[in-house]
C-alpha cells in the first residue's frame, strides 16, 4: 500500500494505484494520480479531462461498470475525442477513483483500450 499527500490529508492507494476509499477522491487527486500515470504531468487537469473523470465516476455508480468510450464522448461532446486519450481504460479507472475492479474486468480494459 502506498499514500499520497493531498492539501495535508493522506490518501491511502492499493499497490497497483487504485485508491482504497474512493469517497478520498477530488479534483487534486485525480490530478495527483494522473501525474502517477504519467497521463497529466501539471495540475489542474482540463475542465474536458474533468469532466470525463467525473462522467465516468457518474455513469459507475448509476450502472456498476466502465462506460463505453462512445458514451463519453457523446456525453463530454468533445470535437476530438478518440480511444488514444486514454489508451488504457484501467487508467482512467485509477483516475476516475474507483474501486479496484475483478481480474476479469481489468482484463477485459486492458485488451479493449479505453473500453
Amino acid at each position: 500500500m502506498s499514500v499520497i499527500e493531498i492539501d495535508g490529508k493522506k490518501i491511502e492507494l492499493d499497490d497497483e494505484g487504485f485508491l482504497i476509499n474512493p469517497e478520498d477522491w477530488n479534483e487534486k487527486v485525480a490530478c495527483a494520480l494522473a501525474e502517477r500515470e504519467k497521463v497529466h504531468t501539471t495540475c489542474p487537469l482540463t475542465a474536458e479531462r474533468m469532466e470525463i473523470f467525473k462522467f465516468i465516476r457518474e455513469y459507475y455508480k448509476k450502472f456498476g461498470s466502465f462506460p463505453y468510450a462512445r458514451a463519453i464522448c457523446t456525453k463530454v461532446h468533445s470535437k476530438e475525442c478518440t480511444l488514444e486519450k486514454f489508451p488504457d481504460a484501467s487508467i482512467a479507472w485509477k483516475i476516475a477513483g474507483l474501486p479496484k475492479p475483478p481480474i476479469e474486468v481489468l482484463s477485459i480494459l486492458s485488451s479493449c483500450g479505453a473500453a
